[in-house]
């Protein structure tokens, strides 16, 4: 498996292209979202590989982007989303990619946003996926965080291996079903997800710091932006994608029906009809 060495951590990523040499089509990276990984990015880069040179990683402290030395230690500064969009820019250094196209989940949105005001000479368009803006309220974000750190920490690894527990543990984050295979490898991404990680960026995405911060990172956006929303989303519901995309009118914001928190996923012709339009690519071939 591809491994490379970003900002002193180990970070594994994968191409998914129809192209014989890659460089030949513009390229697309994606950014998934918090406990997840590339993986579930799959299926919407193979759909889209006849237009683009498709890039996924995981990101530090997910997936297969694990530590390896159990003495590794990292300062819960390291976890903020910024970071990880100076991680970003640091892979496509690596990589030689002078501008690309971003596709970003949730989490992974966010640390898209602030790529997009720090890197803008990068990005050619971007889309975020269920992502938005939200008001601080400090005992409902106490209790957020206190029932979070009991999530990270009960993370047994043989609920992976109770039949159906993949399709409880995704209940909540869906509105139609996906398919097992991928609800699966979510299932055993969170499992397996870093603690420090995923404790840590539970902390900096849900935060007085980022109602404050992310309004303003909205607003500066100067590429054009697909924000879109599922309408039965409970985790970020559609409302605050909305009033994100009114703070800029580089964000176009479109409201995707009947699916949740993985719209790619739960109505895959529907998103790819979206995205395509938005990128102006496979007009006659989506139709």
């Amino acid at each position: 498996m591809p491994y490379i060495t970003i900002r002193g951590v180990e970070h594994y990523y994968e191409w998914i292209s129809t192209s014989a040499n890659l460089g030949s089509k513009p390229v697309m990276v994606f950014l998934h979202g918090w406990a997840g990984s590339g993986r579930y990015w799959e299926s919407t880069a193979e759909a889209l590989s006849d237009e683009f040179d498709c890039l996924l990683y995981d990101l530090r402290g997910f997936g297969r982007s694990l530590r390896r030395d159990g003495s590794y230690q990292s300062a819960a500064s390291d976890y903020e989303l910024e970071e990880y969009a100076h991680d970003l820019r640091e892979l496509l250094d690596r990589l030689g990619l002078e501008r690309v196209y971003l596709n970003s989940h949730s989490t992974g949105a966010s640390i898209a946003t602030f790529f997009l005001n720090f890197y803008p000479q990068r990005v050619e368009k971007a889309i975020l996926t269920c992502s938005g803006v939200f008001e601080y309220d400090e005992k409902s974000f106490k209790a957020f965080h206190k029932f979070g750190g009991y999530v990270v920490q009960f993370r047994p690894p043989w609920l992976a291996k109770i039949p159906g527990m993949e399709r409880m543990f995704m209940q909540r984050f869906l509105h139609r079903p996906i398919p097992g295979k991928v609800a699966k490898a979510f299932l055993k991404d969170y499992l397996l997800a870093d603690y420090e990680a995923a404790l840590n960026t539970i902390y900096t995405a849900v935060s007085k710091k980022a109602a404050e911060v992310m309004p303003q990172e909205f607003a500066k956006l100067q590429v054009p932006t697909l924000l879109v929303a599922g309408e039965k989303d409970l985790i970020i519901p559609p409302a605050l994608g909305k009033q994100a995309a009114s703070l800029n009118p580089q964000v176009k914001y479109v409201v995707m029906p009947k699916t949740a928190h993985f719209p790619m996923l739960e109505d895959a012709s529907a998103y790819l009809k979206l995205v395509r339009e938005f990128l102006e690519v496979g007009l006659v071939r989506s139709a």
